[in-house]
């Protein structure tokens, strides 16, 4: 999917192990931004009651998002 600069792609193929662990590979980690010890937000999409897709995250580009979505909310409440 292409709009413009924003580009949705398969990066890679991971194998989860048998304790349900991925791990990103370190080209992608650097790429996203992400250190060890980072925080990293899943987001998932259903489709018919099923989860179709998982979208990570950086966790601090969370807090915006969210802020500028319920900040209007908040203010209308209180």
């Amino acid at each position: 999917m292409t709009d413009g600069q924003n580009t949705c792609r398969l990066e890679t193929l991971v194998k989860m192990d048998e304790r349900g662990q991925i791990v990103l590979p370190k080209e992608l980690r650097r790429r996203f931004g992400v250190e060890p010890g980072g925080r990293i937000a899943i987001c998932s999409c259903e489709c018919n009651g099923e989860v179709s897709c998982l979208v990570l995250m950086r966790a601090n580009r969370l807090d915006p998002m969210v802020h500028g979505l319920l900040g209007p909310v908040m203010h209308e409440v209180v």
